[in-house]
């Protein structure tokens, strides 16, 4: 399944690399497809989370599109 971003999710990656957070595409494609938990409690959007470090997780919110994840 294709994933897309949205210009505010390829705006998120520069506003967290400006605190010295750094998140890959990678990253957040891996949480999509492998993640640890899923929250259903705001659908239609889903909240994808999967480790990031030892101290934090990383939260990915996205919503299908018919055959396409849209983050």
């Amino acid at each position: 399944m294709p994933i897309r971003f949205t210009k505010h999710a390829l705006k998120k990656f520069e506003a967290l690399r400006a605190y010295g957070v750094l998140v890959s595409r990678a990253q957040v494609i891996r949480t999509i497809r492998t993640p640890d938990f899923v929250d259903y409690r705001r659908l239609p959007l889903y909240i994808a989370q999967g480790g990031f470090d030892k101290r934090r997780v990383l939260r990915v919110v996205y919503k299908q599109k018919g055959a396409t994840i849209v983050v």
